[in-house]
């Protein structure tokens, strides 16, 4: 690893500030008007319903036939080899650590910018974590942490360079954690979900983002099935709730839905795309479900627009930088339009 854009993370183990805290928005607007527009996360606004779930979904423990059963789904939704590659989880945050703690401890990078969270897990995982800017920096690591498509940018590695890179590490025993939390709106001949055979990959996927059940608390790791065996052991035999597993295979299987709601972000990004640009933003990033925004007065905008009770996300590392998620309907897009309308840097 050469030492160029290779940063000592110094950051707390503490959680991190992330979006979709309103309640820091009303701590923060207190006469901000109501209610609060919440554009400071990544997660669909147009939410899938799932139908009415059975009592025993509440009253029972989650049934393995059941966990088998979304397995299988999400194999074949995601391209996993087999279902026996695949465990479903109560999210992916949870699992970040966790898979961090299976790496043997040693130099962890994370490539940025990045969700927080990955440092922070490695950290507390006992790895000594750096900051690199690309994946050439990488490959002599115990394990590397990758966002693909990425937060907050949404910049795309190649299947091919992340396959690479995996074979780089398992020489020396390393782990490539790849989060494809947003790869349901990517292209999907990007994800790594069809190579983890070959070892010391681990994917996650994110159910919460584009079904936009975030409550639900449903997530995915992809995996060779020796080790996607030994994390479905440490997660425990009854690790997602019944109600989550029932609205997990309902929403998966809907594949009309799946491929109407793609369509409909894609038109959501570019009318957010369209004013955003027309109110002189740059747009440097980002995917159908957020887009990453620069201007040198973000954080006045940041300001205006909480006052507008329209709260976006910021990023105290990178001062010029908004992050917007989609409105969830046309009072919501008409306010944002205002609120950028009315806005002028300086005043």
């Amino acid at each position: 690893m050469s030492d160029t854009n290779i940063v000592p993370f110094a950051g707390a183990t503490e959680p991190l500030p992330h979006g979709g805290d309103l309640a820091a928005a009303r701590r923060l607007f207190p006469d901000a008007p109501k209610p609060f527009i919440d554009l400071s996360t990544g997660i669909n606004p147009y939410p899938y319903r799932p139908p009415p779930l059975p009592p025993e979904a509440f009253s029972r423990l989650p049934d393995s036939a059941a966990i088998a059963a979304l397995a299988a789904i999400v194999a074949k939704t995601y391209g996993a080899p087999s279902p026996a590659h695949v465990v479903p989880s109560p999210g992916t945050q949870i699992l970040l650590p966790l898979v961090a703690g299976l790496a043997r401890p040693g130099r962890a990078a994370v490539v940025t910018p990045a969700y927080g969270e990955f440092a922070r897990a490695a950290a507390l995982a006992g790895h000594d974590v750096v900051e690199v800017g690309a994946l050439a920096d990488a490959g002599d690591c115990q394990l590397v942490l990758i966002g693909n498509p990425n937060n907050p940018d949404g910049r795309l590695h190649a299947r091919n360079d992340l396959l690479a890179l995996a074979a780089a590490l398992r020489s020396h025993g390393g782990m490539l954690v790849i989060d494809e939390a947003f790869m349901d709106v990517g292209p999907p001949e990007h994800s790594l979900a069809p190579g983890v055979d070959g070892g010391g990959i681990v994917v996650l996927r994110s159910f919460g983002k584009f079904f936009g059940l975030a409550g639900v608390r449903l997530g995915f790791v992809i995996a060779a099935p020796d080790l996607a065996a030994r994390i479905g052991a440490i997660l425990g035999p009854w690790a997602v709730s019944g109600p989550a597993l029932a609205a997990g295979m309902a929403a998966l299987a809907d594949t009309a839905w799946i491929e109407q709601t793609k369509t409909r972000l894609a038109a959501a990004a570019a009318r957010l795309n369209a004013m955003l640009t027309g109110a002189g933003l740059d747009i440097i990033g980002g995917t159908s479900l957020f887009r990453l925004a620069r201007t040198a007065a973000a954080g006045e905008l940041f300001d205006r627009l909480g006052r507008s009770g329209i709260w976006v996300r910021g990023f105290a590392d990178q001062p010029h930088w908004l992050r917007f998620g989609l409105p969830g309907d046309e009072n919501g897009w008409q306010r944002l339009q205002s609120a950028l309308a009315a806005f002028r840097p300086g005043r």
